[in-house]
């Protein structure tokens, strides 16, 4: 194997982290803000890139390196490895409430694709990068532009899926419809494309979006319930208004409460 052979367990229910087991000299690598806690004997260093070294060439690396910032992410990652003796554990987090789900990319021909904020963490030699679409419709509405993030290699890699994860193995020819923001990832076959909902009512009064991808197989989707977008815009929707002030909040009166003793001012 060209990434490093690493054990893992998953503990947890709703928020959820992955704890692996790194023998001497094993890595994983990480995006920042996802480590938890680790035993004594690991060193962490940041490196350029994934450090899977599958650009050869100091340019090699830089390029590598950039098309991530073309994702949101940063130039570099961290690489966590053992630098004891004896076996060493390392844990990272899930970012928020829902499930962890180990990609074995040695049994997916070697490459996953995934939404740019799923990836967790992976074994050092995978490599992180980035998938260019060669569709106008899946760039222009399918909510991550021409860009998603890839998995390659033959190593473990771990991806986050808001809330429930539910998991579909597509025969060939078979098309799944899924919310654009809803998209975990999927295995290199599967063909992806963006389709307009249609009909007037549906695209004024529906509330679900004018565009939903599809996902033709073969191949392997995984879908979550909860995407993070979509619990931002809940999470600050049930946000107090007016400068902090929630005395309505919880009460039968809610907002015709401040209306009525003056909060809310015209």
């Amino acid at each position: 194997m060209n990434a490093h052979e690493i054990d893992y367990q998953i503990f947890g229910e709703e928020m959820q982290y992955v704890e692996i087991e790194l023998d001497p000299q094993e890595a994983v690598i990480a995006e920042a803000g996802t480590f938890m806690m680790m035993d004594n004997g690991i060193t962490m260093d940041t490196i350029f890139g994934d450090g899977s070294n599958k650009e050869n060439g100091i340019l090699g690396k830089i390029f590598s390196a950039g098309k991530r910032v073309l994702t949101g992410e940063g130039l570099f990652m961290t690489a966590f490895m053992n630098s004891g003796q004896g076996k060493k554990q390392i844990s990272f987090a899930s970012p928020y409430p829902g499930k962890i789900i180990p990609i074995d990319l040695s049994e997916k021909h070697g490459k996953f694709i995934c939404q740019k904020d799923a990836f967790l963490c992976a074994a050092k030699g995978v490599s992180v990068g980035i998938e260019f679409s060669r569709r106008l419709g899946r760039g222009f509405f399918g909510g991550e532009g021409f860009i998603m993030q890839k998995l390659e290699g033959d190593g473990l890699a771990f991806v986050h899926a808001g809330g429930t994860m539910a998991r579909k193995v597509l025969a060939p020819g078979e098309v799944l419809k899924v919310d654009t923001g809803c998209i975990v990832g999927f295995t290199k076959d599967v063909d992806y494309d963006i389709e307009f909902v249609g009909g007037i009512k549906n695209t004024i009064f529906g509330g679900e979006g004018l565009f939903f991808a599809t996902l033709r197989g073969p191949g392997t989707v995984y879908v979550q319930s909860l995407p993070f977008s979509r619990l931002a815009d809940r999470v600050w929707a049930a946000a107090p208004k007016g400068g902090g002030k929630d005395k309505g909040e919880g009460s039968i009166l809610g907002g015709l409460g401040d209306l009525i003793d003056g909060d809310n001012r015209f």
